[in-house]
């Protein structure tokens, strides 16, 4: 018998043949760039310039080289202890928006390939987008449409899909077949504003948006009817002082500083708030408005998934909504990023490029 039969074959899975290859070929390096921080609290001046393993891929996902992540108030509220003790596991790299191509996919990676450009909602608690490569699942990855940038597709999941939820909750219709109401929308010029006004747009609603003096303009151009300076009394009280005196159907807030109190007067007398970024009172008013005729409702975090990302994205290929984007920031100026979201008074998105 001959030794060299007895020799056993080395069986390797898709994933690790696909790896040798790529390696091989100069694609996928063995390490990568990332952000991360390993503490809660600190801000900005926490994040640390690593070097890590490129994360290898399980049967459901796919590997992106990431091109754009986009920075959302969840992040540095997560990083100030939102979860504690619990979450996040420590060292931690931030971001759950990206958008990039796929330079491999799992065994069980059916509908996404190699080469495809991509919008992905990474799980918040386990971030991974502030890096040059993350392993995402497949059922939050989506194909962007050709012609929208990886900037412009990485400002849409938590703030697009949060504004489309609101707009849902509300009953808004996208096919031509809704009613249309009175909406309000406050902080208007903010990552989910922006979108709301868009989205309250496209599903025939009379909008009303509140926003800073500067941003007027450009929330006037997303489609807003109305823009009041919430800095006026007019801003302040929600209202037009339009001489009927017309009240809202709903008020999408997404402002924290914006109370149920100043919400109440000018809703119509069965009129509702949604508050996407509700404080302590709101939380109270929400438990003792729950039988009321006005009443004001609070989102939980989006749970829409990958249908409405294609949506979304669908509308912004056919060039019938927009990201706005803030600024942009280059992975080794990430902590500006991080500063000028935590600030607060972002116009938009606020962009991270790998």
């Amino acid at each position: 018998m001959h030794h060299w039969l007895l020799i056993p074959l080395r069986v390797q899975t898709r994933e690790a043949f696909c790896s040798g290859i790529m390696a091989a070929a100069g694609g996928t390096p063995a390490t990568m760039r990332a952000v991360q921080y390993s503490g809660y609290g600190a801000g900005a001046g926490a994040l640390k310039h690593v070097k890590i393993p490129v994360p290898s891929v399980k049967k459901h996902e796919v590997l992106i080289k990431v091109e754009a992540a986009s920075i959302n108030p969840v992040d540095w509220i997560i990083q100030k202890g939102m979860l504690r003790p619990f979450l996040p596991k420590f060292p931690f790299i931030p971001a759950s928006d990206v958008a990039g191509e796929i330079v491999q996919v799992g065994s069980g990676v059916h509908e996404l390939k190699v080469g495809d450009k991509v919008l992905c909602r990474l799980n918040f608690w386990k971030g991974g987008g502030l890096a040059e490569y993350v392993a995402a699942p497949e059922s939050l990855t989506a194909v962007r449409p050709a012609g929208v940038s990886a900037a412009d597709a990485a400002g849409l999941p938590i703030a697009g899909l949060t504004a489309l939820r609101a707009l849902l909750s509300i009953g808004t219709k996208f096919d031509g077949t809704g009613t249309g109401a009175n909406v309000l929308v406050t902080a208007a010029s903010g990552g989910v504003g922006t979108y709301a006004v868009q989205l309250a747009r496209l599903g025939g609603h009379h909008v009303t948006a509140t926003c800073g003096a500067r941003n007027m303009d450009l929330v006037r151009s997303l489609g807003a009817d109305v823009v009041i300076d919430y800095k006026t009394p007019e801003g302040a009280a929600l209202s037009t002082s339009s001489p009927t005196g017309e009240k809202y159907d709903y008020i999408i807030n997404t402002a924290v500083t914006v109370d149920w109190s100043a919400m109440k007067p000018a809703l119509r007398s069965h009129g509702r708030a949604v508050d996407i970024t509700p404080n302590p009172r709101n939380y109270v008013a929400a438990a003792l408005t729950m039988f009321a005729r006005k009443k004001i409702a609070m989102m939980a975090l989006v749970s829409l998934g990958k249908a409405e990302l294609r949506f979304l994205m669908e509308l912004v290929g056919e060039g019938r909504l927009a990201t706005v984007v803030d600024s942009r920031h280059p992975l080794e100026k990430a902590a500006e990023a991080w500063e000028k979201s935590m600030g607060g008074h972002a116009t938009g998105k606020i962009i991270v490029e790998m």
